[in-house]
């Protein structure tokens, strides 16, 4: 049975025909994923030893990084004792994933193409996340789509989502044009590992686009409650949207004393915030990127171009955690 060695000298086995992802899990040791199916490359590593082959396509990765030696080790297995240039997440223990039966509370327009959803569960469920992760919620027919939790506390037995609406997504038009309070619906989660690590002496920045911002708002909501020995030194919100109308709430009612900087792409005239791209809204603050630590959520494009350009500047790429929000795999 190949075994797998990381940069910090953790080691596992790993059986032929499992993910390396999953591997490690069974051996209790948490690897940074998210969409388990090859396409958001949060899993993304480097292979420095050994053979490894693909179990599905990783559409996650551009030519050039296959070239390079990058694997998503979601969807790579060990043919030999392999060595792989990434981290575990340490002492981390994931909340148990499970499929859940849940019924809406609410369904509220927030923008002309985006939905807050309530999932109601019941009573007896015993459900716990990490601020940041997210749900497949399983819809009619069994068409499974991933949305990130919107809320920090789910002790009350309620999932808050927002979604935007997808031209000719079957799932979309489930949410906009027939689900009502009360349908019965299945969700299995929490998944993914995008979540607050050690902030401690580190300026915390947020970027966001569209509906990136749920995860956002689930995180800045466990900042309340934050050890101040364990509190960041700061806290910077950048959301993007193409018009005022995008950005749906003001992130500042859920705690105070963090900066919110709201900016657009395509701007009415009147507008007097910033305007452009998210990343380069951070950068024209010129950030101490050596004590910063960047968590981005929205699209892959938006992911992408951050993180090059913020390595690019000087930020350890360490100190980038990113959930890419990517198109769903064909059901």
């Amino acid at each position: 049975m190949p075994v797998v060695n990381l940069s910090n000298g953790r080691e596992f086995s790993a059986t032929a025909g499992d993910s390396l992802v999953e591997a490690a899990l069974f051996a209790g040791i948490t690897l940074p994923h998210s969409c388990k199916t090859g396409r958001c490359s949060t899993c993304k590593c480097k292979v420095s030893r050994g053979e490894t082959t693909a179990l599905q396509t990783e559409t996650g990765l551009t030519d050039a990084e296959k070239a390079e030696g990058w694997i998503l080790s979601c969807v790579r297995s060990a043919q030999t004792d392999v060595t792989l240039e990434v981290e575990d997440l340490g002492d981390v223990v994931l909340p148990q994933s499970k499929t859940l039966p849940c019924r809406i509370s609410n369904i509220d327009q927030l923008t002309s193409d985006v939905v807050r959803v309530t999932l109601r569960l019941p009573p007896s469920a015993d459900f716990r996340s990490i601020p940041g992760q997210y749900i497949d919620v399983i819809g009619p027919g069994g068409v499974r789509r991933s949305y990130s939790l919107a809320n920090a506390n789910t002790a009350d037995k309620n999932l808050e989502l927002h979604i935007r609406a997808v031209d000719g997504g079957m799932m979309s038009d489930y949410w906009f044009k027939q689900a009502k309070a009360n349908d019965l619906l299945r969700f299995n989660g929490p998944l993914g590992t995008f979540f607050l690590r050690n902030l401690a002496n580190l300026n915390l920045v947020f970027l966001a686009t569209g509906t990136g911002i749920a995860p956002v708002k689930a995180m800045l909501e466990s900042l309340t409650n934050n050890d101040t020995e364990y509190a960041p030194q700061s806290v910077t919100v950048f959301w993007g949207g193409r018009t005022a109308e995008d950005l749906y709430f003001d992130p500042q009612t859920i705690q105070a004393g963090h900066r919110f900087v709201p900016v657009l792409s395509r701007a009415a005239a009147g507008w007097a915030g910033v305007t452009g791209y998210v990343h380069n809204a951070l950068l024209a603050t010129q950030p101490d990127l050596a004590h910063t630590v960047v968590y981005a959520c929205g699209s892959d494009a938006m992911i992408r171009s951050a993180k090059a350009s913020l390595l690019a500047a000087g930020l350890p790429e360490a100190l980038f955690f990113a959930d890419a929000f990517v198109p769903s795999a064909p059901q």
